[in-house]
């Protein structure tokens, strides 16, 4: 009987050490295989390396068993297992150590701390960080970037100074979103119908990239979103002060080599201002397929329904001593924008061999908009359609290790536009009502990009990257508005622009890069800008266009825990763009000179642990701007060497995160300074200062089941301040000039959210 017993324990022993577990571990942000992931299993002590496919095999004796995965760059994960079954570990990127973020954005993927450019990251947990009301007061965190907040839909980015003179909308600043292009074929930009939880990372790529994307003076806003690497459903409510409501739910699932993830949300609010209501539904989701022999499809949608009514900009003297009111004439008018936005995208990426790679994709974006204002009411539609290709290559040129990218992007807008007479001063309602037409133009607008970039290794330590773009873009306008006289209709061009780049980027020492780079940069005037006083189209206007100068420090120190970044820039524009005023809220581009954006931007981030479940995680990062025309003549008027105005001439922001178990809280303080008014710096704004508060809790009820609660207040002192202006504001009928959009008073906001992971 002992000797059945002792064979029976020696078979089952054998057993369970014959148990190997096979499984793959991937990038959760890109879906790409982990290579040298450390997978260690505590309850045996071994431990292995996942290989160059992320596959590894190590022994379990017995289930649920529990694996950790380490590896630099990734957050540490530990996954409980209650089956041998075939498992996929997906690991999320650990944006607190920058330096091993590898770019998503860039043709040529490279580590952050490798890359001759500046570029700075903003991660899902960053966005966290803020109300989820309003995307783009994130970007305000970055350094060389100023969002002009003039309420949840009046937004004005510019990078570096680029686009501040713009009046009321973002151009020159190129954006996608999984690759697809945000930014219309004229240069327009809305960012802030996105919604922030439907995102996984940002990266804000700073100063020209022309050679990687074409027309984008300013820089490009690359959006990737939560690619549903795991099965979950999420519930949320949020609500916050001046009757702000938003609700979301979200559904991510993931079944064999498929998987999802859709968000549906609605957000309304009163806002603190007369007429300052806002409404908007919004529905995204991204499906994605992996085959077998690792080719990866993938499907984006995104629908966004928005009314926002308008409460438009005041004068001095309202905005010290009336801010929540409206501009007489938006009020009276009931002045609003409306719009219903389509976005379709499809991509594909293949591996022909281990050395050539492609990925390619079409999109379809569409926007049907009608905007009642004071002057005139506007009717719009936009459709657009396009392609994006890129080819890679891995070898060796000239016996050093390189990688050439090359590919094109081409866009056919098709854009229709009327204005109507407001008849609203008839009635005594406070309402729009529509009028006679005044215009009717229909544009097709095409651009085609042909762009490469190669990196080459010079040696271990030295990278050389250089690139170029060649973009022809031109348009054709048919007038269809015949009692005005006037027909200019006609077929248009603007001169082929070529967009080279080179950097260079040194390991100095371990973990310490130094970089330097040129870069040349363009963008064309939008449909407005191009259209005279009397209606005619300006066939004179130039391709703005700037070259980029650029010097860099990129290091970590204290074994991994501090990362600093300090950049110095000198952007040189030509042919520059800016826009006349010609009326009341009415204006037309011309080209009027030079113009030099000089520039420090810097960032530093300390990652400290006192012990396993509490961290302080203290930052400081900002800029200082130095931007001047050089050469400005305006209608006889002499700006040369005066600020350019619309942009702080600093900012900078310092804050602390904290971790303790299930609590967590960020404080942040801003400080921005003073922007000029107008060109001949008659006036400026007052500098101010933000104090901005979150705090959250994470209530674990089981495995699965997730209740996150969060309190924050935003303008914690309750500042007085500007949070955009209209550059070049004139007065009209002897009343003073509306510079002004007041900033949010103190305002607090709080959320509840549920989460359960579907096994």
């Amino acid at each position: 009987m002992n000797k059945i017993l002792l064979l029976a324990l020696i078979l089952l022993s054998f057993h369970l050490k014959a148990q190997q577990l096979k499984a793959y571990v991937f990038n959760a942000s890109s879906g790409e295989p982990l290579e040298n992931v450390h997978v260690s299993n505590p309850a045996s002590g071994e431990a292995v390396f996942s290989d160059a496919n992320g596959f590894f095999t190590i022994g379990i004796s017995q289930f649920p068993a529990e694996l950790q995965f380490e590896k630099l760059g990734f957050q540490k994960k530990t996954v409980t297992l209650n089956s041998n079954r075939a498992l996929k570990i997906y690991l999320q990127e650990d944006i607190a150590v920058l330096s091993e973020v590898v770019l998503r954005s860039s043709n040529i993927p490279r580590k952050i701390r490798e890359t001759p450019a500046a570029i700075s990251l903003i991660s899902s947990e960053d966005l966290q960080k803020t109300d989820n009301f309003n995307l783009v007061q994130n970007l305000n965190f970055v350094p060389g970037v100023y969002v002009n907040q003039g309420g949840l839909n009046t937004n004005k980015i510019n990078i570096r100074g680029i686009g501040s003179r713009s009046q009321y909308s973002t151009n020159k600043i190129k954006a996608y979103i999984n690759g697809i292009p945000l930014t219309t074929a004229e240069g327009e930009l809305t960012l802030d119908d996105f919604d922030p939880e439907f995102l996984n990372r940002i990266e804000v790529v700073k100063g020209p990239v022309s050679s990687l994307y074409g027309a984008g003076l300013g820089g490009s806003i690359n959006m990737f979103t939560q690619t549903g690497r795991a099965s979950n459903l999420k519930a949320e409510f949020s609500a916050g002060s001046f009757d702000t409501y938003k609700s979301r739910i979200a559904a991510g699932l993931t079944k064999n080599n498929i998987s999802s993830f859709i968000n549906l949300s609605h957000l309304k609010s009163d806002g603190f201002r007369q007429n300052d209501n806002y409404n908007r539904y919004n529905g995204s989701g991204i499906l994605t397929a992996t085959a077998e022999n690792g080719d990866i499809t993938s499907a984006f949608f995104s629908i966004t329904d928005l009314k926002a009514y308008i409460p438009s900009s005041l004068n001095r003297d309202d905005f010290l001593n009336n801010p929540q009111k409206a501009a007489y004439t938006w009020y009276q008018a009931a002045g609003y924008e409306s719009y219903k936005k389509y976005i379709l995208g499809l991509s594909y990426s293949h591996d022909f061999t281990e050395k050539w790679t492609n990925l390619s994709s079409v999109f379809y974006n569409s926007r049907d908009g009608y905007e009642p204002r004071p002057f005139d009411i506007l009717d719009e539609n936009r459709n657009s359609a396009g392609l994006r290709t890129r080819f890679n290559y891995k070898d060796s040129f000239f016996k050093k290790p390189s990688e050439l990218s090359f590919g094109a992007e081409t866009m056919f807008e098709w854009y229709k536009t009327g204005t109507f007479e407001n008849l609203y001063e008839e009635f005594e309602a406070r309402e729009s009502f529509q009028g006679d037409r005044l215009s009717l133009n229909k544009q097709f607008r095409n651009y085609l990009n042909l762009f490469a970039q190669m990196n080459i290794e010079l040696s271990e330590k030295l990278l050389l990257e250089t690139g170029i773009n060649f973009n022809i873009t031109s348009y054709r306008l048919n007038d269809e508005f015949a009692d005005d006289g006037i027909d200019q209709s006609g077929n248009y061009s603007f001169d082929p622009v070529v967009s080279p780049r080179i950097g260079l980027s040194y390991e100095a020492f371990a973990g310490k890069n130094f970089y330097a780079s040129v870069s040349h940069g363009f963008s064309t005037p939008t449909v407005a800008e191009t259209l005279t006083p009397e209606g005619q189209i300006n066939t004179d206007l130039k391709t703005e266009t700037g070259i980029n100068y650029e010097v860099g420090f990129k290091g970590n120190w204290l074994n991994n825990r501090l990362y600093t970044e300090l950049n110095l820039y000198s952007i040189q524009i030509s042919n520059l763009l800016v826009a006349r005023r010609i009326g009341q809220d009415q204006y037309v581009g011309i080209n009027a000179g030079k113009s030099d954006h000089n520039g420090i931007e810097f960032f530093g981030s300390f990652r400290s642990s006192f012990f396993s479940d509490f961290s302080l995680n203290p930052y400081l990062k900002g800029n200082f701007n130095f931007f001047k025309f050089d050469h400005f003549v305006d209608a006889g008027e002499n700006y040369s060497g005066n600020t350019i105005p619309g942009v702080p001439e600093y900012s900078v922001t310092t804050g602390i995160d904290a971790d303790y178990r299930q609590f967590s809280g960020t404080l942040n303080y801003q400080a921005f300074g003073e922007m000029a008014l107008n060109d001949a710096n008659s006036g400026y704004t007052d500098p101010y200062q933000l104090l901005n508060l979150k705090l959250n809790y994470n209530w674990q009820l089981t495995t699965d089941y997730l209740i996150s609660f969060n309190f924050g207040i935003n303008n914690l002192l309750d500042q007085h301040y500007a949070a955009s202006i209209v550059p070049n504001a004139v007065g009209f009928g002897g009343s003073a000039p509306r510079y002004f959009y007041p900033g949010q008073p103190r305002n607090v906001f709080g959320g509840i959210k549920f989460s359960y992971n579907i096994n």
